[in-house]
């Protein structure tokens, strides 16, 4: 009984820690326009990354719809909703979901620790894997200040990824970043999942960042498989859901590594693909009305690129460290990127990269050597 209590008595506390952290007065905005994948939104002033909510109506009653503020044009607010918005009415009501709606606005927090261990969820760090939520009380800033690159640990630990070509021709330094370039249907995936199985870390993240639905749960269940996930935390956000959802993923498989790099754990991070967080941030750029340059990609994502690979890396002296691979999808049979080059991270050595190619008439994939580098 008087555990019981004691469960009772702090459930309680938590409710009304919540109910504290609501504020007395809330500030509505009104949607005033609706083009593409953007709404505009006046009445409010909020921060660029806020959160917002959107009133929806569905026959009798009132649903919500997630947003996010994109940008701004004088008083109006550009958000991008992150479900889909059918139904929704001109002059719904708009409000912050944390904050006033007057400019002052807590940023998000999503989940962290180890309770994500063997977790599959999406980019806002809800479950789709059929559990509850996290049992956690540890959250985080998704985006963490940029890593002063004098307190990093250097490359000094050969990382052992259980794939004997990887190890014997292009040695994985632990805390370096690898770019896995390669077309589509060549074996990236398997790849991958050999890595998420047989690399010697303490944890591995990995994101999965457009990919179709039924890719990621093939991988999740055949080539991650139950050895591999008991040890991972897997953040999918797949081409169906919402460009700012797979962008938010990507920010969210990396916070996740740097938490446990954090702890002293030396962290595998497998992000497939960057291509499609590239084009997802393109989906956002061009929606807003930044104009687009080079293959159409607009400025922002040259900023945005070096800004998440930058994440990973080895952490300070005696810390743990994140050892990245990114997968970059390249044209056909040839290794023509798909991403502009010239201002791409992985042009600048800040990535290296495997290439990955199937030749005809055989099941097996072949790492090409003369064009792989690890520097």
């Amino acid at each position: 009984m008087t555990t019981r209590l004691t469960r009772w008595l702090t459930a309680l506390d938590n409710f009304e820690a919540k109910i504290a952290l609501l504020p007395a007065v809330r500030r509505y905005g009104r949607l005033t326009r609706a083009t593409g994948l953007v709404l505009e939104a006046t009445g409010l002033q909020l921060p660029l990354g806020a959160t917002c909510i959107i009133e929806r109506q569905d026959g009798p009653e009132t649903k919500e719809v997630e947003s996010e503020v994109v940008g701004f044009n004088g008083q109006r607010l550009f958000l991008m909703p992150l479900e889909e918005v059918e139904g929704i009415l001109p002059g719904a009501r708009v409000y912050a979901r944390n904050g006033h709606g007057d400019g002052l606005q807590s940023g998000k927090q999503l989940p962290l620790g180890p309770a994500l261990l063997g977790r599959v969820l999406d980019g806002g760090g809800k479950p789709l894997d059929g559990l509850p939520a996290p049992d956690t009380t540890e959250t985080g800033a998704l985006i963490t200040p940029p890593f002063n690159p004098l307190q990093r640990t250097p490359i000094e630990h050969v990382l052992d990824t259980g794939v004997r070509a990887i190890n014997a021709l292009l040695t994985v330094g632990r805390g370096q970043r690898m770019g896995l370039f390669a077309g589509s249907g060549v074996g990236k995936s398997v790849l991958l999942g050999m890595m998420a199985r047989y690399t010697r870390a303490d944890v591995i993240v990995v994101g999965l960042i457009g990919e179709r639905g039924r890719e990621v749960k093939d991988f999740i269940e055949n080539i991650l498989g139950p050895d591999g996930r008991a040890r991972s935390v897997v953040i999918a956000a797949p081409a169906d859901v919402s460009p700012l959802l797979r962008m938010q993923g990507a920010a969210y498989a990396t916070r996740i590594a740097e938490d446990f790099r954090d702890r002293g754990q030396h962290v595998l991070l497998i992000m497939d693909s960057l291509t499609r967080y590239a084009m997802a941030q393109r989906e956002i750029a061009l929606a807003i009305g930044e104009p687009p340059a080079t293959k159409g990609y607009p400025p922002s994502v040259f900023a945005k690129l070096p800004a998440l690979v930058e994440r990973a890396g080895n952490g300070i002296h005696g810390g743990g460290s994140i050892t990245a691979f990114y997968t970059v999808l390249t044209e056909g049979t040839t290794n023509k990127i798909r991403l502009p080059t010239r201002h791409a991270p992985f042009s600048t050595g800040i990535l290296s990269y495997l290439a990955v190619w199937r030749r005809p008439g055989t099941i097996r994939q072949l790492i090409l050597r003369r064009q792989s580098a690890a520097r």
